[in-house]
């Protein structure tokens, strides 16, 4: 077995057997952060600075938040390491995200040593190529802190779309 294999199933039992603490409905990033096991907060905020950047269209810098051996799964495929998610869907997320809003519904996050998981629910409404996007998302992100810097190791991206109200 290999140490990412090892680390996600640790991460997995971790995750299953702790109680999340959810945010509700906000738009304070502040808020939000506020419901998080509180020393999980610094890897939130790089989460933050992830999303901050896509949506900014600025790729290099949010390339800048993940660790070289990133892997990335999203809509049933998977980019192995940062250099395979730049030269691919990088920059089709960052336009997006630059195109179409998103908002964090519910968040928790928690941590064992240097080790952070940060789950996050949301909602994705806007436009896009002249098309009309309304998804419910949701997003799971393992990060590594090494040195006192925490980097992305995993992000799992799944929506779907949202259902309307009768």
């Amino acid at each position: 077995m290999t140490h990412k294999h090892a680390l996600m199933l640790t991460l997995a039992a971790l995750i299953l057997g702790s109680q999340p603490v959810w945010a509700h409905e906000t738009t304070s990033k502040t808020a939000q952060a506020g419901a998080l096991n509180p020393g999980a907060r610094a890897a939130a905020s790089i989460v933050n600075a992830f999303h901050a950047a896509l949506a900014s269209g600025d790729v290099p810098a949010a390339l800048g938040h993940l660790s070289e051996d990133a892997t990335i799964f999203e809509s049933g495929g998977v980019e192995r390491g940062k250099a395979e998610y730049a030269a691919h869907h990088a920059p089709a997320d960052a336009a997006f995200a630059r195109a179409v809003p998103s908002r964090t519904t519910r968040r928790s996050g928690n941590l064992s040593g240097d080790t952070a998981w940060i789950l996050t629910e949301g909602r994705t409404t806007g436009t896009y190529n002249g098309k009309a996007v309304d998804r419910v998302t949701t997003e799971t992100m393992l990060l590594r802190r090494t040195g006192g810097v925490w980097r992305i190791v995993h992000i799992h991206w799944s929506s779907a779309a949202a259902r309307r109200a009768a």
